[in-house]
């Protein structure tokens, strides 16, 4: 038995600084129940030299268990132990780009960034097909995007990504950040605004972006694609095919507007989670799965877990699931559930021009924004 230690990422939140050891120990148990087949035992908070490590023992990491374990969210370094020394572990991440794409937004509200990537890496890694993430091969939806974080890590992980949020100017903040940091970085892409329409009426706005890693790719077709939407995550059902995504990701609101029922705004999260549940369940293909991170003041697990059952999902409620619980401020003691689309894959069968993932109704493209690399980067 081999014995390894994880130095954590430093983080400018103190108060996640204080719960870092604690997820890492639970997000390495999902790790372990998903992709590491078991492996790992003796999990613990251990101080070497007096800094803090997440400790575990394991036979024979493979070069695949250890490319899993470098997307820990919290992970900075890792280590096997030999005797009193620590030997570097080379273990690569799937990040295709630099770190500021997740930093340089800041806002009010905005989610720490580590406990974004750890929701979406528990939810990926809940799907039937898990190793998917490794391949890149996920479709990602956020149903109330806010300003892009998880849309961003997403990109990071080179995962095509959609987000939906009601309010205009989140999205069009998020596009004008994105488009400057698309140039800055001399990414090759192409970025445009268009209208959703469906009987002649515009339902919503959306942006779509196109891009890739390197101008190769970029050449190849090989491109990862972005779409942000301006609409109500309550009618996300007009926005995309059925069995689009095979993992949505959410942070439900705290108790502040962010969706509507008809004539109405509800400030309510449970509420709007329970108008909402039913058409996000159907744009989860079968194996698909659901996170959600939630404040524990003012919407009870219970009564999430009822919603997303009744919604047709099956909530993972293992030992791996438990212990996520945390105080983010006096007012936010944040948790999260996972939930599968249980069922028999269908098989995929894509019309030209409608590929997974992209909006299901006609659009016409807004005319004069594309943003293409200037000088040198095409």
């Amino acid at each position: 038995m081999a014995e390894y230690a994880i130095l954590l990422l430093p983080s400018l939140n103190r108060v996640y600084s204080q719960t870092a050891v604690t997820l890492t120990r639970r997000e390495l148990a999902v790790f372990d129940a998903t992709v590491l087949g078991g492996k790992l035992a003796d999990v613990a908070e251990t101080e070497i030299a007096g800094v803090p490590y997440v400790t575990f023992t394991a036979e024979a990491l493979t070069d695949t268990d250890l490319a899993h374990l470098a997307n820990l969210s919290s992970r900075y370094a890792m280590f096997e132990r030999v005797g009193e020394l620590l030997r570097p572990v080379t273990a690569t991440p799937l990040d295709l780009f630099g770190s500021d794409l997740l930093t340089i937004l800041k806002y009010p509200g905005k989610t720490n960034e580590q406990f974004t990537k750890l929701l979406l890496n528990v939810t990926a890694l809940s799907t039937d097909r898990p190793g998917d993430l490794l391949a890149r091969k996920l479709r990602v939806l956020d149903p109330m995007c806010g300003r892009g974080t998880t849309l961003n890590q997403a990109l990071m992980y080179g995962l095509s990504v959609a987000g939906v949020d009601i309010d205009s100017k989140d999205i069009d903040a998020y596009a004008a950040f994105l488009k400057t940091w698309l140039r800055a970085a001399r990414i090759k892409h192409k970025a445009q605004w268009a209208p959703i329409r469906r009987n002649r009426s515009v339902l919503a706005r959306r942006f779509d972006v196109e891009l890739a890693a390197t101008k190769e790719q970029y050449r190849a077709g090989e491109t990862i694609e972005l779409t942000a939407i301006i609409g109500d995550t309550v009618h996300i059902g007009q926005f995309f095919r059925h069995r689009s995504f095979d993992v949505l990701v959410a942070d439900a609101p705290y108790g502040v507007a962010h969706g509507s029922h008809g004539r109405s705004v509800s400030r309510s999260p449970v509420e709007l989670i329970a108008a909402s549940a039913p058409s996000w369940a159907q744009l989860l293909r079968p194996g698909g799965a659901f996170g959600l991170s939630f404040n524990t003041h003012v919407s009870r697990r219970a009564d999430l877990a009822a919603i997303l059952t009744d919604a047709g999902l099956t909530v993972l409620d293992g030992p791996a699931y438990q212990g996520f619980e945390h105080r983010v401020d006096q007012a936010i003691v944040r948790d999260l559930l996972v939930a599968r689309r249980e069922g028999e894959p269908v098989p995929a069968r894509v019309r030209p021009g409608t590929e997974p993932g992209r909006p299901d109704v006609g659009a016409e493209p807004a005319s004069g924004d594309t943003g293409g690399v200037p000088g040198p980067a095409d």
